[in-house]
């Protein structure tokens, strides 16, 4: 089986979002796929099928199938306009959140994902934040994941998470499961925002650069803001930049990336 680990977000290698990518002949048990994400141990790894008109496209963590991946779509998308699909300008997805599409924009090199909008809405300002955190939210609010918004730029740098505690979220909010990450924001000092994505219960303790996040940023600070396209940045540790555009009930995610490793998995 073919995998490549390709770094999203960024032109460095050893920056961005690392995510791996399987390009499978055939489906394989949901149990093997597991194995194989565990094993690669980074925050997703995509598996691949090539279908009529599209491609079948799932994600999963080192502990589970998740639902929504922007990293590994746009990873998966680099290995096809690069490899398989080399003349195409268009490419779609079938996933668990419904039919996706990726372009490529071959003058910047930079890979755009089309992806549904996950507007948040006001949600308690639940005490395992501040603790867990280390800083006070200015607000805090929900869709699929939480998005904590605080004071300023400096605050979310200074972010070092008790990610045990940040786990006890779940009974605090009455969450009957683990599929929720918690994203914390702020204003952007050289781009339109920042922000930062922990998902312990998901076994990522920080994710690099999280794509479905911008799900939920790019029309909560559309809105905020007053603007249709922005520019992003996730500060990790690795960073990353996000090219963002509200399209109301869609969204538009773009990045660069580039290959690190090409190699097979032998099973």
């Amino acid at each position: 089986m073919q995998y490549q680990v390709i770094d999203v977000f960024t032109d460095n290698l050893f920056s961005g979002n690392p995510a791996g990518v399987c390009l499978l002949e055939n489906r394989l048990p949901d149990e093997t796929l597991q194995h194989i994400a565990t094993e690669n141990n980074l925050s997703e790894t995509a598996f691949l099928v090539k279908q009529d008109g599209y491609y079948d496209l799932r994600w999963f963590t080192p502990a589970m199938e998740i639902d929504l991946c922007g990293h590994a779509t746009l990873a998966s998308a680099f290995v096809l306009f690069e490899d398989a699909e080399k003349a195409a300008d268009l490419i779609h997805f079938k996933t668990m959140s419904g039919m996706m599409a990726a372009t490529v924009d071959r003058e910047t090199d930079v890979y755009y994902l089309d992806f549904p909008a996950r507007p948040v809405v006001t949600c308690p300002v639940y005490t395992t934040f501040a603790q867990a955190l280390g800083v006070t939210p200015v607000a805090t609010y929900k869709a699929v994941d939480f998005l904590v918004l605080v004071e300023n730029e400096d605050a979310l740098k200074s972010i070092h998470p008790d990610f045990a505690m940040l786990k006890q979220i779940k009974e605090e909010a009455g969450l009957d499961n683990d599929s929720f990450g918690v994203i914390v924001t702020a204003k952007g000092e050289d781009c339109d925002f920042v922000s930062r994505f922990f998902a312990p219960n998901l076994g990522i303790p920080e994710d690099p650069v999280t794509g479905r996040a911008h799900c939920s940023l790019i029309p909560y600070w559309s809105k905020r803001l007053g603007k249709r396209t922005m520019t992003a940045r996730q500060l990790s540790k690795r960073g990353g930049v996000i090219y963002c555009e509200d399209c109301g009930e869609r969204v538009k995610i773009g990045g660069k990336a580039v290959r690190y490793l090409k190699g097979d998995v032998c099973l």
